[in-house]
């Protein structure tokens, strides 16, 4: 691994933990974002996992659980062939959350260095997610931060693999941060909020892909830079008029590494509110944007070909000139309806046009009492691979408990939480270098019953690309990469010095490249933790993955694990 690349990652998480987050507000985006929640006391609360947590005078309670570990795995390779490999592992590790009046957060942090024997190799690698920020100024000025760190394994068709576990390697290390205040304020009856982000998300795949043997490669995402800012002003119905009227503007710029692609994409609307009942009320707007997205050529040699440079991407011809690939202006309109019965309960859901064309985005939270929460979301969006990724990494809870893979420590897709929508997969799917527009649903599920925690995540992304004429990604546009996935745990506690831990996960990836093949990938993992002392462990694992594939042999590996683990 990149040693400035990794304290870059470190840091990064290491900036985010400093900052807890601020809980937000029941806003409505494109990207399809709601939360609701269950702050009064309806005598059916749920006792934490975590009995480290300490609360002091100030109401603040704190939980930081360092930990190293050693273990010993095995994995015998099943198909297609029947290598058998062992290796060493040590890992040093961080767990911590942070929640008070005025801050609020959660990190995982894991970095494992792996000794291989015979045939398996060594290697190291560092996994990591933190949401976490800090109310500077309350009710009025925030300031947020999240990263990730995680491996994964990019497949021939382009898609990526949850924790790259398959035998044969080819695994690369996915970072994302971002970080940026929020505001809120008021004018009399205006009430005033606003926020920026700014986002990195860099994806490590030092090689290209081949789709098939001696086929074209895919040209994988390097890395990129977002900007997100929002602002808006507003009055509620019946401050001012029988209905709420509304104003805002908002501006997205995303600059991909690869080829210099870049997206802007500017928008400014006025809304209006019409309460139908206390519960129900109407809602729409009109508004103009203006979405342009533009990349310059690849450099080629004497004779005509793309040069590609030592990471396997395609090297930017920086002289040529800048090709637009999409370019629309004018009208836009939304309507939709909002329902909001009780704090447990939210609806929200549009109908209207944007980019051009009919759009759809809403949400529905669901919180019936501490124990449970349901979350879908239906959006609609135009970005590259990093901007997406750095969009649900903000969408993610602030209180969460990371979801590791008990055989490599790798981050599964979902995090156990009740705050919002806890997973990535829909950020995940197609890592292409070329600009897209995706629209999709995603859905999570969970429950908290004390000794017992239970959750599942399930969506659907469908991604069409949007390359610029004229430029070697010009065959990309137009096609489309569809990916459904699902990820569910059941972790609990067996009595006083045992516990248990359950994982299941699943992507159908179809593919819209024609030297592309759709795959599908399987797996499922348990362990069981035995207490030796009060900071000492013992741990058992087993699990199977697998990846089918349509013309290219099937990939299925079984492991299996016994480590101890230390908790300071």
């Amino acid at each position: 691994m990149n040693t400035r690349t990794s304290k870059l990652v470190l840091a990064s998480l290491g900036m985010a933990l400093a900052l807890p987050l601020h809980a937000h507000a029941q806003t409505m985006s494109y990207d399809g974002s709601s939360k609701v929640g269950s702050s009064d006391d309806d005598g059916d609360d749920a006792k934490s996992s975590d009995s480290r947590g300490k609360r002091g005078r100030s109401g603040k309670k704190v939980s930081i659980t360092p930990y190293i570990e050693a273990s010993q795995v095995a994995t015998a390779e099943l198909s297609p062939g029947s290598d058998f490999l062992t290796y060493s592992a040590i890992a040093a590790g961080l767990d911590a959350s942070i929640e008070g009046r005025n801050t609020k957060g959660a990190a995982s942090v894991r970095y494992e260095r792996r000794f291989g024997y015979g045939k398996a190799a060594d290697g190291d690698t560092i996994s990591g997610i933190a949401r976490v920020g800090v109310a500077v100024v309350p009710n009025a000025l925030n300031l947020e931060a999240g990263a990730m760190a995680a491996r994964s394994k990019v497949e021939a068709n382009g898609s990526i693999t949850p924790g790259g576990r398959f035998v044969g390697g080819g695994s690369t290390q996915v970072w994302s941060v971002y970080g940026g205040p929020t505001i809120k304020s008021r004018a009399g009856d205006v009430a005033i909020d606003g926020g920026y982000r700014i986002g990195y998300t860099k994806v490590g795949t030092d090689s290209s892909i081949a789709t098939a043997v001696g086929g074209p490669a895919v040209d994988v995402f390097d890395h990129s830079t977002s900007h997100n800012a929002e602002l808006h002003a507003g009055v509620s119905p019946g401050a001012m008029l029988p209905v709420g009227i509304g104003a805002g503007a908002g501006y997205y710029q995303e600059d991909i590494s690869n080829l210099d692609q870049r997206v802007k994409d500017l928008h400014a609307r006025v809304d209006v509110t019409l309460p139908v009942s206390r519960d129900l009320a109407l809602v729409g707007g009109v508004g103009y944007e203006d979405v342009e997205i533009s990349a310059r050529d690849v450099q080629r040699d004497a004779l005509g070909a793309p040069i590609r440079g030592s990471n396997g991407r395609y090297v930017t011809d920086k002289s040529s000139p800048r090709v637009l690939a999409y370019d629309t202006s004018g009208f836009i309109w939304d309507a939709g309806v909002m329902w909001r019965p009780s704090k447990r309960t939210a609806l929200e859901a549009h109908v209207g046009k944007r980019y051009g064309t009919t759009s759809y985005y809403g949400t529905f939270a669901y919180a019936p009492n501490r124990r449970m929460s349901l979350n879908i979301a239906v959006y609609d969006n135009i970005a590259g691979f990093g901007g997406q990724l750095n969009k649900a990494l903000a969408n993610l809870p602030t209180n969460f408990q990371a979801n590791r893979n008990p055989l490599t420590g790798d981050l599964n897709t979902c995090l156990a939480s009740l705050e919002g929508g806890n997973c990535l997969g829909n950020a995940l799917g197609s890592v292409r270098s070329s600009t897209f527009r995706s629209r999709g649903v995603a859905a999570s599920l969970g429950y908290d019953l004390g000794n017992l925690q239970t959750g599942v995540g399930l969506g659907y992304d469908r991604r069409k690309f949007i390359a610029a004429p004229g430029t070697i990604l010009a065959s990309a546009n137009g096609l489309v990469d569809e990916n459904y996935w699902m990820s569910a745990y059941l972790n609990g506690r067996i009595d006083a010095n045992s516990r248990f831990a359950t994982n299941v996960y699943a992507t159908w990836f179809n593919s819209g490249f024609v030297t592309a093949e759709d795959g599908t990938t399987l797996g499922a993992s348990a362990a069981y933790f035995r207490n030796i002392t009060d900071h000492l462990t013992a741990n058992l694992a087993v699990g199977v993955d697998g990846l089918n594939r349509e013309t290219l042999p099937d990939l299925w590996s079984a492991s299996a694990l016994v480590g101890v683990r230390y908790s300071f």
